[in-house]
Formats: C-alpha cells, sequence, structure tokens
C-alpha cells in the first residue's frame, strides 16, 4: 500500500474539541481518508452473527473524554465495544489506567516509574490515619478528575473523606521545591517519541498549574533532562498509551511522574513549543492501518495548529444543540468537599457570576482550601467586599460540577447557596419551578 492508496482513520471522539479536528485535518493533509465517529453518524449492529460499524474505517484514534464524565463507563465500554472490531489508538483498558489516578500509581510504581506516595482507603477512619505520612501539606484529590477540578492541598488537622461527593479520592505526597517558583512539565509522547514538552507554571494565588485554570507556559523540549525525558517515555509505555501527556514534576529528590493523561489538550503545548503533536498521532494510526505516509511532511505540518472545521465533521453538527437540561428558581443540591457532603437548598441566580455558598456549610464539608480572595459587589449597593473563594463540587440533577464559589456568611438569608452563572450556563432556569415554595426576590451580590 502506498501514499496513493488511503487508508480510513475514524478519531472517536463525542466532545467538539480542537485537538480532534488538528487530527483529522492532519490525516487529510497526509493523504488518507476521514471519518468522525460521534452522535450524528455512528452505529454498530450485530445481524445474523456479522457486525457493521458504520461509519466503516480502517483504524479508529480514541479521544473519548471520560475523566469530566459523569458515567465514564458508558463511554469506555462504547469505545471497547469498537476496539474489538478495528485496531485503536488508546485501547480502553490502557484509558482506564490512565483517568483513575490510582490505577495510574499503581502501575507506575510495578514497571519501576517514580511516583509520589498515594494512599487510597474505603473508610475515613484508615484514610485519616494514613494523613501523619504526608507531613505538613499533602495533596487530596479525587481518583477520576480534569482540569484540576477535585484537587485541594489539606494541612494535618483537615479531615478527609473516602469519597467526594460519588467519586474516590486519595491522599498523595507533595512534590515541590522550596527554592523555586511552583511548576511541573508536560510532556507528549507519541508512540514512543518525545514530540514536544512544556513548563507550567501556576496562576496567581493557586498552586495547580493547569492551563485550564490559567496557568502559563514556556518551552522546555531541549531543557528538559534525560532524566524526565527517559520517565515520560517509561511512564506512557507502563501504562500502554499509544499518545499521551504525561505531567511530572521535580522535586528536592529528583523527577516524579504525577499523571498520564490519555486526552491531554494541544492548545498550552502549542502556544508553548509551536509544534503539534496532530500530524504524528495522524501517522501512527495511518501507519497502524497499513497506510504510510510522508516523514518530511509530517514535520512540515507540525508547525501548525489546524483546527480549522474538519471535511468528515458531519453536517448535522453545526444545528442547534438539543436543549439544556431545566432547573428550577430554587433546587436541592449536593455539596462535597474534602471532608464531607451536604444535601441543601439552592437558589438559581442568573446575575451572578459566581456560584456562593454559606461560610458555615463550607466548613461543614470541607470546601477549600481558600485559593484566592475576590471582590464582590452588592446588587443593592455600589460598595463592594473582598470574599475568600474555594473549590467545591456541586451535585445538580445527577450532574457534578467542580466550580469556585465565594464564601459568605449567609446564616441570616434565605438560602445557603447561591447558584451563579458558572454552573447556570449549562442549564435553562425555569423561575416557576421551585422545590421550596413560594420564594422572596432578594438582590444578591455579583462579582466584580
Amino acid at each position: 500500500m502506498d501514499v496513493d492508496d488511503p487508508v480510513t482513520v475514524g478519531v472517536l471522539s463525542l466532545h467538539t474539541s480542537k485537538e480532534t479536528k488538528a487530527i483529522l485535518n492532519a490525516v487529510e493533509d497526509l493523504g488518507h481518508d476521514t471519518e468522525w465517529l460521534r452522535t450524528e453518524n455512528t452505529s454498530i449492529s450485530v445481524t445474523d452473527g456479522s457486525v457493521v460499524l458504520e461509519p466503516s474505517v480502517d483504524v479508529i484514534a480514541n479521544r473519548m473524554l471520560l475523566s469530566n464524565t459523569e458515567q465514564p463507563a458508558e463511554e469506555l465500554g462504547l469505545a471497547n465495544t469498537f476496539a474489538q472490531l478495528v485496531p485503536m489508538l488508546n485501547e480502553p483498558a490502557n484509558v482506564m489506567t490512565a483517568i483513575h489516578k490510582l490505577s495510574t500509581a499503581t502501575t507506575l510504581a510495578a514497571n519501576d516509574v517514580r511516583t509520589p506516595d498515594v494512599t487510597l482507603a474505603l473508610n475515613s477512619d484508615q484514610l485519616n490515619a494514613a494523613r501523619s505520612r504526608y507531613g505538613e501539606e499533602a495533596v487530596y484529590k479525587t481518583a477520576i478528575g480534569t482540569h484540576g477540578g477535585g484537587t485541594w492541598k489539606v494541612g494535618p488537622d483537615d479531615p478527609v473523606n473516602p469519597k467526594v461527593g460519588n467519586r474516590y479520592a486519595f491522599l498523595q505526597e507533595l512534590i515541590d521545591r522550596d527554592d523555586a517558583r511552583h511548576r511541573d512539565v508536560r510532556v507528549y509522547v507519541v508512540d514512543g517519541e518525545i514530540i514536544a514538552a512544556m513548563y507550567r507554571y501556576a496562576p496567581d494565588n493557586d498552586w495547580r498549574t493547569n492551563v485550564a485554570l490559567g496557568g502559563s507556559v514556556e518551552d522546555a523540549t531541549e531543557d528538559l533532562p534525560e532524566e524526565a525525558r527517559d520517565m515520560a517515555r517509561r511512564a506512557a509505555d507502563a501504562v500502554g498509551l499509544d499518545y499521551a501527556g504525561v505531567d511530572l514534576v521535580e522535586g528536592d529528590e529528583g523527577w516524579f511522574v504525577l499523571e498520564v493523561n490519555p486526552t491531554a489538550g494541544f492548545k498550552g503545548l502549542y502556544q508553548a513549543t509551536q509544534v503539534s503533536p496532530a500530524p504524528y498521532i495522524a501517522k501512527l494510526a495511518i501507519e497502524r492501518a497499513g497506510g504510510e505516509v510522508d516523514e518530511d511532511r509530517v514535520r512540515d505540518i507540525s508547525n501548525v495548529l489546524d483546527d480549522s472545521r474538519p471535511t468528515a465533521q458531519p453536517v448535522e453538527s453545526i444545528s442547534e444543540d438539543t436543549e439544556p437540561a431545566v432547573i428550577g428558581y430554587t433546587e436541592e443540591v449536593v455539596l462535597s468537599g474534602t471532608s464531607g457532603s451536604k444535601s441543601v437548598v439552592a437558589k438559581s441566580d442568573t446575575g451572578a457570576t459566581r456560584t456562593s455558598i454559606d461560610t458555615g456549610l463550607a466548613a461543614d464539608i470541607g470546601a477549600g482550601p481558600i485559593k484566592s480572595i475576590t471582590r464582590i459587589r452588592s446588587g443593592s449597593s455600589k460598595q463592594s467586599r473582598s470574599r475568600p473563594v474555594v473549590d467545591v463540587v456541586v451535585g445538580v440533577g445527577g450532574n457534578q460540577h467542580t466550580v469556585t464559589a465565594s464564601v459568605e456568611d449567609r446564616s441570616h438569608m434565605d438560602y445557603p447557596v447561591i447558584l451563579g452563572r458558572d454552573i447556570l450556563e449549562n442549564y435553562q432556569v425555569d423561575v416557576s419551578r421551585r422545590i421550596d415554595g413560594e420564594a422572596p426576590d432578594t438582590p444578591e451580590e455579583e462579582e466584580e
């Protein structure tokens, strides 16, 4: 088979992202055909013992975004079904290892890849008993999470629970250097080759380096020491991923692998390095299906992150989205923090930028710790006041949202929680629907 005899590469991605578009466009730039496997065009049938996948493809690049999905097993099972039929990059079993941070840690340790110490216990007594192993500050995080959501620093006296909401959580050793600004490194590996690497620096008033949280980036491709490069390659290999963003951090004792991300974004990496991994993923997929590519062309198009609309994007995908779920003027929600969860009645306020929770409630569930201070302006006053903001998980109608909420004394108000636009943007608000009957219309406060 030569370049003139194209194969068809399918990208499995139910969400629309810059990365998926870039991979599809890179496949076409390399002279091969594409299909975007998504809700508008994908089906699978078993008839009289014959299995048919539509659209027909020769290989699939798995880009299912599972880490922030409410029920990841559903989509993982879908990917696993497809993997029985055609070759798949980032096979589902390996993706499961990667998205579950405890599975990642145990796999890395079993393959002699250094990772921070961790403890997951299925009951509170055991988990809190292990807290003393981790010094003055420890990392506490949900086993499945993304974009820095579900990750906190906890002190020695902060109680922790085996679950945050409906997700297991664990303690992790905090790796840092006292004499340096907090940063980590994202290394993008494709088929055992390091494509590019970037330093990620935490934004002001935060310690997490995620680009999605406002972290800054810097090219690290040439600066990265061989120890870190080798660890990144071995981490991706140990977890079994064909392509991955491997996150490492340097401590006083050397380098540690934090996470191995099967659906790592390209935006920050391209911003820092001017290199896109998309053509290298496309090349691997084409070759896995028996096709051939021009190596020089791969390098040439890696200098551009082409996220224009691919020809494989179904026409239906540009039509109006289905109606969002409806949320009432008041709703019962579940607030989850580091030490527990609590069900309360919240009020929806489309005028509020940020969700707000009562001080006492924040203390009860272990919301936080405090990330930063924001200034809030009252709807009935021109004056503004400072309030702390903390991370909290809010469960609404079966969905979970990790948001940065402001904290205030709401003991004199009707509702301990105000749902702001950071949550309400996902819903349609029906002001006539009130879970607790008639509610007063009092002006709330808005972030400046």
